[in-house]
């Protein structure tokens, strides 16, 4: 999904104008940008949470000239998925694979997957 979907997304659902909806979306991402900026941890409950990782200072090569370079220490945004989300999403994806096992067994008569022997 691009922003412009969302932002299509938000204006259907809350019948409210494109333009009002950008401005949501914008400053959704915005705020979420800030925070993380001043080193805070944005927590969305059911969701899941994005937090900043720190990256020590290494040693790295050159890929062209195989020379070694300095990589300085930096901070790496990071998302970590909410537990309601991973269980939805997975959900989504069991159902999804038992009504494609549902259809094969349909169209062939035959069952597909694995069979146990006992």
């Amino acid at each position: 999904m691009t922003k412009a979907e969302l932002v299509e997304e938000v204006s259907r659902v809350s019948d409210l104008t494109k333009k009002h909806s950008e401005v949501i979306v914008d400053t959704v991402f915005k705020s979420i940008i800030e925070a993380l900026h001043r080193g805070e941890k944005i927590e969305l409950r059911g969701f899941g949470s994005f937090r900043l990782r720190k990256r020590e200072p290494r040693k790295g090569r050159n890929p062209k000239t195989g020379d070694k370079v300095d990589v300085p220490p930096k901070k790496v945004p990071y998302f970590k998925p909410g537990k309601e989300l991973k269980e939805l999403i997975n959900r989504e994806a069991e159902a999804a694979d038992a009504a494609e096992a549902a259809e094969a067994v349909s169209i062939t008569g035959n069952v597909v997957g694995p069979v146990e022997t006992v």
